[in-house]
């Protein structure tokens, strides 16, 4: 018999493994399939019970697959929690766009120089200003590129691809992005005036909260052979871009929200909570919100696409050679919140699923035709951030993950405070110097964002990827360090 953890939160769950955890299906009535949490005994002490919560909620909708499933950095969210992974068959599931959340294709991607840490440390102060001033940041930030109406539909339409064929990089860099940079589901249609009104002036911009600009060292290789694949090796300088679909994917999931809330009724569809509208996944309204949220999933790739191309450019002038020389090549870019449509065994059976992957990086193995030909060998790039001023880490997917997660990684170190409590006991000016004296320059627009995103406020990033690491759905490959960061 499995046994059962008998204090707070954790007394809602069943022990199947040291990383597996179930909270069973009695739990909660209308719960179609148990949850599934991946965590350490460790980081289940500080999971909180709204977590749980919203796990056994998602368990409740029509058409999922196995399990709802919480991954180790996971976090209470909107409907789903944020680390929530969640598949629902494509005939008889649902999707909603709180298993997607409201920043559509929040990702992450890193590119790689052929520069020494000992090269750069002394000048980092100097470089960061250089990189904040590049790209804009901070709530409501707007760029200073003018995107016409008609580069914004193509950017809608065709992300990081229409960024590179508007001369903001190179062709590689769409073949290092998951997708390829976009997503064909896309249909700016499908985008109100309002959402394309707010994501307009903010394309090529950070935003705020957790997202960042970082430059890193390599500073420990775990796996020699894919370190290499990836162009990867010890002391070496790397550069971490995180940020998503800015305003236009916040309105695209506020619209399609209220949509979907009717459509519940509509469909009949019983809900334990209104934050899980949604809608059966081929419906007019599924298709509608799916449709659009593709659109905001490219504008994101679009985005972080301008974003790489004036980082070049700072490089360029501030090392006076140019990006080939340099080597700055992108490795790999990743999307941390999007639904797919997706080929999955089940139960023995190939059945096409919508994904829901919020908070949660795809991790396909290799052999798998979805990875970039460079690295089938060794699966896809698994990228995860840190907490600024926390090591950041390079994995690469597993067949493990295929059976178990349906090809799903964590995402990041998941706060276990809020803002709100950050800023009342944190002084953001005091934590910019601590990180000075370790050696991480650190420029944000305010304070308080430095305080908000404090690395005291996020789970240890270390005792995540080593949990995703021992169950083998991501496999570690390099750990990376920060030396200085640029905030919203």
């Amino acid at each position: 018999m499995p046994d059962v953890i008998k204090k707070d939160a954790a007394s809602i769950v069943t022990k199947v493994s040291d990383f597996i955890w179930d909270i069973p299906m009695s739990y909660r009535p209308g719960m179609r399939v148990p949850g599934r949490i991946f965590v350490s005994s460790k980081l289940l002490q500080n999971l909180e019970k709204d977590t749980l919560d919203q796990t056994a909620g998602v368990a409740t909708l029509p058409g999922i697959q196995k399990y709802a499933m919480a991954m180790p950095d996971a976090h209470s969210g909107y409907g789903f929690p944020i680390g929530g992974v969640a598949a629902f068959d494509r005939d008889t599931g649902i999707i909603s766009p709180g298993g997607v959340g409201y920043d559509i294709n929040c990702g992450v991607r890193i590119i790689r120089t052929d520069l020494s840490i000992g090269e750069v440390r002394p000048r980092m102060r100097e470089l960061v200003e250089q990189l904040f001033h590049a790209v804009p940041s901070g709530v409501g930030s707007k760029s200073k590129l003018r995107a016409s109406d008609k580069e914004l539909t193509d950017a809608f339409l065709y992300g990081a691809r229409w960024a590179v064929e508007s001369g903001y990089g190179v062709k590689e860099d769409t073949e290092h992005c998951e997708e390829n940079g976009f997503m064909i589901a896309a249909d700016p249609s499908k985008v109100s005036d309002k959402a394309r009104k707010r994501g307009k002036p903010q394309f090529g911009t950070l935003g705020s909260g957790n997202h960042f600009l970082e430059v890193q060292y390599v500073d420990e290789v775990y796996d020699e052979g894919v370190a290499k694949a990836l162009g990867l090796h010890k002391g070496q300088v790397t550069v971490m871009i995180h940020c998503g679909s800015r305003g236009a994917g916040h309105q695209i999931c506020e619209d399609h929200l209220k949509t979907l809330e009717r459509a519940v009724h509509k469909y009949g569809i019983v809900l334990p909570d209104r934050q899980l509208a949604c809608a059966p996944a081929e419906s007019t309204e599924g298709q509608n919100y799916f449709k659009a949220m593709a659109a905001g999933a490219n504008y994101a790739w679009a985005n972080r696409q301008v974003i790489t191309h004036w980082v070049r450019e700072v490089f360029t002038k501030f090392f006076g050679r140019d990006a080939d020389d340099l080597g700055m090549h992108l490795i790999y870019d990743v999307a941390h919140n999007v639904a797919k449509l997706e080929e999955h065994t089940i139960d023995g059976k190939k059945k096409m699923v919508y994904v829901h992957r919020k908070g949660a990086t795809r991790a396909f193995p290799p052999g798998h035709p979805d990875v970039p030909s460079v690295y089938r060998n060794v699966g896809q790039p698994v990228l995860i951030p840190g907490s600024m001023g926390t090591p950041s880490f390079v994995l690469h997917g597993t067949e493990k993950a295929m059976e178990l997660t349906f090809g799903s990684a964590c995402h990041g170190a998941g706060r276990v405070s809020s803002r709100s409590a950050a800023l009342k006991t944190l002084n953001g000016e005091t934590i910019q110097k601590e990180l000075a004296e370790r050696g991480i320059s650190v420029m944000a627009t305010q304070p308080s964002i430095i305080a908000e995103e404090a690395p005291s406020v996020y789970k240890s990033s270390e005792d995540v990827v080593d949990v995703v690491h021992q169950l083998g759905i991501a496999r570690k490959v390099v750990r990376l360090m920060p030396v200085g960061v640029a905030k919203g």
